[in-house]
């Protein structure tokens, strides 16, 4: 749209197909988004207009939410869907609270597809070999690429706690500040964006994939959450003498009754499978414990008013205003009916059945179609239709042949 329309509030409208819209560009039947397919209205959140930084040619970028003409959410917006999720908490006197890591890869240009990803090539004229892991050095040979994300993030407003080289080849992290989560699920997204954009101009290619590279650690996107009471900004989690609350412990038996049948909300592609199927420090489980990475669900070590749940689940290919809220949903259903969670676990452990999640997209989907919570807490027009999305993407994935495939199996009798 033109500044000069933005300015004057023009309505941008928007068929309700196009938030059912699947990875490949296609959509599934028009039962699954009303089948005269009408517009949305597209409402920029004020205060979430931004000036590209990176852009040459003067350009902004609006966060809108999706609404009906008739002034109400689409029930399809996952940004509305978080908005609600939000709305359940403030009902009862209390405020989420949660802080995103994202993790993600810096290659080099990939124009074949059938080749790996590729480390840059660095200032030093080489390409990293793994070995820089938690380095202080280990982004020297990207600094004029992440100079500039420093710079773009401050222009956007988005403040960074951490930023370190992670355990994979050319992989980083970002930990963001905690706060409301619709911000922080606005600031994840703006900074995937902004990594993407300001990769391009260095010629380098971000890959925010669960899993690019064969043996090699994952990306996450781990979600830290903890619940404050409106009036006073205590951390309900935690009582008057320091320890853990019942409300602490409902969230928690909350998480653990929804993380299996929300697997497809968390890990939504067939590669968020290849992160899960290799469960050091990416659980595909829903255990808890205290400071343990191979739980699901981690209480990090803090001191008492700190005390939160780090959901270990999601990958940095999940759609941050989905993943947050199925996952603070799942928590408020666990607060409101006073679900126990089972004991902690600690050190090596073998997953029960009954904490095992889904290991296959196919599955994960299954397990969804089947919930009776999904549709509770977020309405059967929103499920069916994105299992019907997400059915379209496996479709497509099994339309091809490996090859893994055709080096292992034509040979065989």
């Amino acid at each position: 749209m033109t500044a000069e329309g933005f300015l004057e509030g023009r309505r941008l409208q928007l068929a309700r197909g196009v938030l059912l819209q699947c990875i490949m560009g296609g959509y599934p039947p028009a039962r699954f988004y009303g089948s005269d397919d009408g517009d949305l209205a597209l409402v920029a959140d004020p205060v979430q207009v931004h000036r590209l930084p990176w852009s040459d040619t003067p350009r902004a970028l609006a966060i809108c939410d999706a609404d009906e003409l008739d002034g109400g959410s689409s029930s399809l917006s996952t940004r509305g869907q978080l908005k609600a999720v939000i709305a359940r908490y403030a009902a009862r006197g209390l405020a989420p609270v949660v802080a995103t890591e994202l993790e993600f890869f810096v290659f080099a240009p990939n124009t074949d597809p059938t080749q790996p990803f590729r480390p840059p090539v660095g200032l030093d004229g080489r390409r990293e070999d793994g070995q820089s892991a938690f380095s202080v050095s280990s982004n020297n040979g990207l600094r004029p690429f992440f100079s500039e994300v420093y710079k773009c993030m401050a222009a956007l407003g988005l403040p960074r706690d951490t930023f370190m080289h992670e355990m994979g080849v050319s992989q980083f992290e970002i930990n963001l500040l905690h706060g409301d989560p619709l911000l922080l699920a606005d600031q994840t997204f703006l900074f995937k964006h902004l990594l993407k954009e300001v990769a391009l101009k260095h010629g380098l290619t971000v890959v925010c994939m669960a899993k690019p590279l064969a043996h090699t650690p994952g990306s996450s996107m781990h979600i830290h959450q903890s619940i404050v009471e409106i009036a006073s900004g205590r951390n309900v989690f935690t009582d008057s003498y320091g320890e853990p609350t019942a409300m602490f412990r409902h969230f928690i038996g909350g998480q653990q009754a929804g993380l299996a049948d929300f697997t497809a909300l968390f890990a939504p592609n067939v590669n968020s499978y290849q992160r899960l199927c290799h469960p050091y420090a990416s659980p595909n489980n829903a255990c808890w414990s205290h400071d343990n990475r191979a739980a699901g669900l981690r209480i990090p070590a803090s001191s008492p008013v700190a005390r939160r749940v780090e959901n270990r689940l999601p990958g940095a290919d999940a759609n941050p205003y989905l993943a947050i809220a199925a996952s603070l949903a799942a928590g408020l259903h666990g607060i409101e009916h006073a679900l126990e969670p089972t004991e902690a676990i600690q050190g090596e452990f073998a997953v029960p059945d009954n904490l095992a999640l889904p290991c296959t997209l196919h599955a994960a989907l299954e397990r969804l179609k089947r919930s009776p919570l999904a549709g509770e807490l977020f309405g059967s027009e929103f499920i069916e239709g994105y299992i019907a999305s997400k059915t379209m993407e496996l479709t497509s994935f099994f339309d091809e042949i490996t090859p893994w495939e055709r080096r292992v199996l034509a040979a065989q009798a």
